[in-house]
């Protein structure tokens, strides 16, 4: 898919670096889908010299959004608009209300869902007595009909109810507020590893594609257990990012 020659408004007595200014506005383009998925941008040379550039500031500009996910090089191609990435803050929410608060239009398919006894670290990390049951969850997060993530969950059967039609419509943590659950607090590790050949089946990737995981423990405000999760994502399509304060 090829592109017109862009047209970028740059205001050249701003505070805000040129470089800066440029990959603000193909950001904003890219994710509102103005430029579409597989569109190659013209040459960074002549990108350049039309907007009034230098060729290292255009570059450092093409570089930001390849770090972002935004851009790729290809070779023999040349810069390419790709899915952008969703991007997640480290905070106690739901992947759901993140994808949806960012216009990424999540949908759920329920893959698998039960109450029985989950395994003993399981029950263990749930603080209840092994053989307890529990909700058994397994779902599969879509953002803009592209598979995301696969999310495993266990939830005691005493906080909420909860049926796969209710989980197909709403994100988990929405229906335990629902009913009155107040989230406080997680204790959260993330990690990487290669896809198994179901898991590259089921989100469109192929045999040992990279996968960011998530193992989270969530607590509400009286030091309840209320949910044990165990999630994987696409690297390719998706990123956690922490902030850092003094």
């Amino acid at each position: 898919m090829s592109q017109t020659p862009l047209s970028i408004a740059i205001d050249r007595s701003s505070p805000v670096p040129l470089y800066f200014q440029v990959a603000q506005e193909l950001e904003r383009r890219i994710t509102s889908g103005e430029i579409a998925v597989g569109t190659r941008l013209e040459n960074e040379l002549h990108l350049a010299e039309r907007l009034g550039l230098s060729r290292p500031t255009l570059r450092r500009s093409i570089e930001y959004l390849v770090d972002r996910g935004l851009l790729v090089r290809k070779r023999g191609v040349g810069t390419q608009v790709v899915m952008p990435r969703v991007r997640r803050p480290l905070e106690l929410s739901s992947l759901y209300d993140d994808l949806r608060r960012t216009g990424e239009h999540p949908r759920t398919d329920v893959l698998r869902f039960a109450v029985e006894a989950p395994p003993d670290a399981i029950a263990t990390a749930l603080e209840v007595p092994p053989g307890t049951e529990v909700y058994v969850i397994e779902r599969l997060r879509y953002a803009r009909d592209e598979p995301l993530a696969i999310m495993h969950n266990y939830v005691p059967t005493d906080l909420v109810g909860l049926s796969a039609e209710s989980l197909a419509d709403q994100g988990l943590y929405q229906l335990l507020r629902n009913v009155g659950v107040s989230l406080k607090i997680a204790s959260q590790s993330i990690g990487a590893r290669n896809a198994s050949a179901a898991e590259a089946r089921i989100l469109h990737e192929t045999r040992g594609a990279p996968l960011l995981t998530m193992e989270r423990t969530v607590y509400d405000d009286v030091g309840r257990v209320v949910e044990v999760g165990s999630h994987v994502y696409r690297a390719s399509r998706y990123s956690f990012e922490l902030t850092l304060t003094d």
